[in-house]
């Protein structure tokens, strides 16, 4: 366990870090680099967010490297790790800022919150016929394991997902995944949902002399209210015509192997206007249809149609969580500058990876902490230039944001670090809140427990 009376004896900075995921870790590590004391803040017993709970189990691969890269960060010399604390639940953000005292507080707590199905009424119709993306991922990666308590969702024939990017193709994957797996089960040939995404739907049915009408099932629709050269499945590298026109052909290549490998349809140019209720449930909805001019997705007039689903999974986005006393500008937190973090009317807090952006791409959340705490320790903090950063994190965005706001940092660039009875005071509660959730202050045993 940490010596937190040693620690506290020298002054130091210290940084409270609200989430320990990639953004959160990725903080917390640059920070320990360069002699600032990280509080790492997390929700959770482990630390891995969307890794574990949004990031569909059979990415295994992809789920071990990033735990290990996760664990190596948060065991640091000068990261000290606080499970099971949700600041706003367990820890108030005035506490956290105020009482606590930290330096600086950095926001790395991602983007948990459904964006709503923008279907008038919709939302009432939530577990009757209606889910939301990140609950329902949730349940798919632990409903297999002994402890797992949360809510338990049946998978029934011919769901739809609303959506278009690579989460509504995941949601796909694991209703079709699901499906499959009880139908070949049923025929006598179990196998997992992980096998059975590692081989794909249809070439494991073309094994056993199957195809999908032998085994009844209808399987998942994703509509989307674009083109299928629209979906957000790919990107251009830079905004040539050149590369848009190469990525429009990438992005249907990817769905004919989605449609092939994983039987999965997709219906572009549908856009949900109402909903269908029988019975105080929703039985699906009704879609218009699209067309673009220009570029902007304009509404067909006279193509209202109906398409009655057993239930239906909105997966159109995600944004962070509301946390009282951050500010809010609709459903995003109100930043005052979107290149450096800093969040509107409360200096020295910042946001970084999915709670600024509201993305869930890994690579983008280690790219937007590594930005952020690097300009917060560099300039806010005065403690040192860009020159000792790593290649990765030398972007020209990370140079520009640096320029922009030297204006706004200038009177805090160069502040004291806290002195030690400030730091015996952060000491006394960080040892009450271990001492409540039952930590030991070793980062490694806790998560190997």
């Amino acid at each position: 366990m940490v010596d937190l009376s040693a620690w506290a004896s020298k002054a130091k900075h210290v940084v409270a870090i609200c989430g320990g995921a990639v953004s959160g870790s990725e903080a917390a590590v640059l920070c320990a680099q360069r002699g600032v004391s990280a509080l790492v803040f997390e929700q959770n017993r482990r630390p891995y967010g969307k890794i574990e709970d949004g990031l569909p189990r059979w990415h295994d691969k992809l789920r071990a490297k990033e735990y290990e890269l996760i664990d190596g960060n948060l065991a640091a010399d000068n990261v000290l790790y606080v499970p099971q604390t949700l600041v706003g639940r367990d820890l108030s953000f005035a506490q956290l800022r105020d009482d606590w005292g930290v330096s600086a507080v950095l926001l790395a707590t991602g983007a948990w919150r459904d964006r709503s199905l923008p279907v008038p009424g919709a939302d009432a119709f939530v577990d009757r016929g209606l889910l939301y993306q990140n609950p329902f991922v949730h349940w798919f990666n632990h409903y297999e394991e002994p402890d797992y308590d949360g809510p338990r969702y049946q998978v029934p024939d011919g769901a739809i997902v609303v959506g278009g990017g690579l989460a509504s193709v995941d949601v796909a994957k694991i209703i079709n995944l699901e499906l499959y797996r009880r139908a070949l089960s049923d025929r006598g040939l179990p196998t997992s949902v992980v096998e059975l995404e590692h081989r794909g739907i249809g070439p494991t049915l073309a094994s056993h002399g199957l195809s999908a009408a032998d085994l009844g099932v209808a399987g998942a629709t994703i509509y989307y209210r674009r083109r299928v050269a629209d979906m957000p499945v790919a990107f251009p590298r830079d905004e040539s015509e050149a590369a848009k026109v190469k990525v429009a052909s990438v992005r249907e290549k990817l769905v004919g192997v989605l449609e092939k490998k994983f039987l999965i349809r997709v219906e572009p140019c549908r856009l949900p206007v109402a909903p269908i209720e029988e019975d105080g449930r929703l039985v699906g909805l009704q879609f218009r249809r699209t067309e673009l001019v220009d570029g902007r997705v304009k509404e067909v007039a006279d193509s209202d149609h109906e398409v009655r689903a057993p239930l239906v999974i909105s997966s159109i986005g995600s944004v962070p969580a509301i946390t009282e006393g951050l500010p809010m500008k609709g459903e995003l937190i109100d930043f005052a500058d979107w290149d450096t973090g800093e969040v509107r009317g409360l200096p020295g807090v910042f946001g970084l990876g999915n709670a600024l952006t509201g993305k869930g791409n890994i690579k983008d959340s280690r790219k937007s902490a590594r930005e952020v705490t690097e300009r917060l320790l560099a300039d806010y903090m005065g403690l040192g230039d860009s020159g000792q950063l790593d290649a990765d994190a030398m972007s020209g965005a990370h140079q520009g944001a640096r320029a922009q706001a030297a204006a706004a940092v200038a009177e805090v660039v160069k502040r004291e670090p806290l002195a030690p009875d400030r730091l015996a005071r952060i000491a006394g509660l960080l040892e009450a809140r271990w001492q409540a959730v039952g930590y030991g202050g070793d980062y490694r045993s806790w998560v190997a427990r």
